[in-house]
């Protein structure tokens, strides 16, 4: 058995689990790199039996499935992934197993993204580097008004730490009521009045066919001028060329996003360059814990795999 180990960044996978189980018995192969292009990802992936991917950096759609002959178990990190087509790999008698996963890391990383860009982090932090001092005047948390675009298990949890810092929380998606937001502390209200009314918006849902394109230029024209928009969920629940005209004329005071309709962000994209705008590089699950937590399953998955083939 050969077995593909795809897009470990920080080259950290054989670090985060105990595969030496699976060395005995199969190969395996660890990429740090990304391949974009279909072409590419089939001549990498056709001699593998197993290929592990990690969240959805590497689509795995029909017209590449279809082209990977050899290929018998995708063990996928996450409890669900969208970029893997199921149909199709079922079609071919392709197992797919997932993993745990807990939404701790990504609650934390949506704060550090609100903060950050309230009170200029990365902006002070550089100017102290370059030997000045105090550029900006940060926006208080306390007493202002965060709207969280979804109220699941992240998005709860997220408003659970706006209430400890005196915020009040206004709540919309397109299933919630009123009980369920206000378990929560959040006060459910329409979409237009959420993004009216906020002075910081957090996106936390699922991205299908109802929320792609959820906001928008008339959406992001509803905000107040000196509002945030914050997105660590899917980059594409947001249109990325209506925030960046947003952004560039001034109509919201700024943005932090850790998604983006197409990752790894291209090295001549927009967002790289612009002041108003705090961007990560997909980092909300990219955690000690999780990864642990990720690897350690997989590797369990595939062993489980591969004594049920006897």
């Amino acid at each position: 058995m050969k077995i593909a180990v795809l897009d470990d960044y920080q080259n950290v996978a054989l670090e985060m689990a105990d595969w030496s189980g699976l060395a005995k018995r199969a190969q395996v192969d660890v990429y740090n790199d990304h391949l974009a292009g279909p072409v590419a990802v089939v001549k990498r992936l056709q001699p593998y039996d197993i290929v592990c991917v990690m969240r959805e950096r590497t689509p795995l759609n029909r017209g590449i499935i279809e082209r990977l002959p050899n290929l018998k178990l995708i063990a996928s990190s996450g409890p669900r992934n969208a970029s893997i087509d199921l149909e199709a790999a079922a079609a071919h008698g392709i197992q797919v197993v997932h993993t745990g996963y807990f939404g701790s890391p990504t609650v934390e990383l949506t704060w550090a993204l609100i903060l950050g860009s309230a009170r200029h982090l990365t902006e002070e932090a550089a100017a102290v580097r370059r030997g000045e001092w105090q550029h900006t005047i940060g926006d208080d948390l306390s007493g202002q008004t965060l709207g969280i675009l979804g109220l699941g298990n992240v998005g709860s949890k997220v408003a659970q730490v706006a209430l400890a810092f005196g915020m009040k929380v206004l709540a919309w998606s397109q299933n919630l009521t009123a009980e369920k937001a206000a378990a929560a502390g959040a006060a459910l209200v329409s979409k237009d009045d959420l993004l009216r009314q906020s002075d910081c918006v957090s996106i936390h849902l699922v991205l299908s066919e109802r929320t792609r394109g959820l906001i928008g230029a008339r959406e992001l024209s509803l905000m107040k001028p000196g509002a945030r928009l914050i997105n660590t969920s899917r980059g594409p629940i947001v249109v990325e060329a209506d925030l960046i005209q947003a952004l560039n004329a001034r109509k919201i005071a700024g943005a932090a996003i850790d998604v983006y309709d197409t990752e790894p962000l291209a090295p001549d994209h927009p967002y790289r360059r612009m002041a108003n705008l705090l961007a990560t590089p997909h980092i909300g699950y990219v955690s000690r814990r999780l990864y642990e937590r990720f690897y350690r399953d997989t590797v369990s998955n595939i062993l489980a795999w591969l004594d049920a083939r006897g």
